[in-house]
């Protein structure tokens, strides 16, 4: 399973849209951003309980103002797909039924993770990152995650113009994987592509590694790393989401306000994906989910110089994840 893809309403359901609601002939930025979310809220789960929390984000003739006005790639950032809740109820469990086999708890002390980084270029050797660029990076995941040391042990370039422009799911994709992915379930393989389509990037998760280990990794745009021209998104932290999936990370606004959540209980509900850095932001403002939205976390969809954190219930669930489904497999 994995899977940062966003484009959730169809040209079909906008043309219906436009019929039976007066467009407006422009969006002010917060129904702008409203309407972002709402696509890429809608975009990343299949759960009815969950799309009526998208839907609630923003009304359809926004939507449909948007798309209209700048294409149906809108509101998009990853392509990490959200796991059917009876996929993360299954998960939950085998991590209980893990970690009771070890007391409880999952102690795993300092962690170096063999890092493989596979540049993709076009046939022609054009859209790389820079070696600094590279080396950059690897240092702000090593800032991000306390407790882990991304060492790179080895580092490929291939020209392939279909890689180049790879997104998931397709079959580019899974040809890259099988041709270059290294190591095992604890080894973490970085791919450096210009997917296009308005991603930044995606990943796999923990879980699905022993059902398909060539498709382990994660994706992640080129321009984003540090210095890249990716802005709003070139210091690095595309790199530092797209990873804290591998880790076994959701999106903190996955199940919206509702019990059906991130699972940890430290980051506040959030009924969608915020941009930019929308201070003071409660978008789930009741007493069952306190808190002002959590748009400094690495797993929100802010600006990069927005992000710079991961709560201690995010650092826990990551340790457990990292202990049931990848250390030693």
């Amino acid at each position: 399973m994995r899977t940062w893809t966003r484009i959730l309403i169809s040209s079909a359901a906008i043309s219906s849209i436009a019929v039976g609601c007066a467009m407006n002939d422009d969006l002010s930025q917060e129904e702008e951003d409203a309407a972002k979310s709402r696509l890429a809220c809608e975009a990343l789960t299949d759960e009815p309980a969950e799309l009526d929390e998208c839907g609630a984000v923003a009304p359809d003739k926004d939507v449909a103002t948007l798309i209209a006005r700048d294409g149906e790639e809108v509101g998009h950032r990853c392509a990490t797909k959200h796991p059917s809740i009876i996929e993360r109820e299954f998960i939950d469990a085998e991590i209980k039924q893990a970690l009771a086999a070890t007391g409880g708890t999952a102690n795993l002390g300092a962690t170096t993770i063999n890092t493989y980084v596979h540049v993709i270029r076009d046939a022609n050797g054009n859209g790389a990152p820079t070696a600094q660029q590279m080396n950059d990076q690897i240092a702000v995941l090593n800032a991000a995650y306390p407790g882990y040391t991304f060492n790179v042990v080895a580092t490929d370039y291939t020209n392939n113009s279909a890689w180049y422009t790879a997104t998931n799911g397709t079959t580019a994709e899974t040809d890259m994987k099988n041709a270059l992915r290294q190591g095992t379930a604890d080894d973490l393989n970085i791919y450096y592509n210009n997917m296009g389509g308005g991603l930044l990037g995606w990943a796999t998760f923990p879980s699905s590694y022993a059902s398909k280990p060539k498709m382990d990794g994660v994706v992640i745009l080129y321009s984003s790393l540090p210095g890249g021209s990716a802005a709003p998104y070139n210091l690095g932290d595309t790199g530092t989401h797209e990873v804290g999936h591998w880790m076994g990370l959701y999106h903190t606004f996955q199940g919206g306000c509702t019990n059906s959540n991130d699972g940890v209980s430290d980051t506040p509900g959030e009924r969608s994906p915020a941009y930019g850095c929308p201070v003071g932001r409660d978008s789930c403002s009741s007493k069952r989910f306190p808190g002002l939205d959590p748009i400094h976390n690495f797993m929100d969809y802010t600006d990069d110089a927005c992000m710079y954190e991961f709560t201690a219930g995010q650092v826990s669930r990551m340790n457990s994840m990292w202990a049931t489904y990848r250390a030693g497999k």
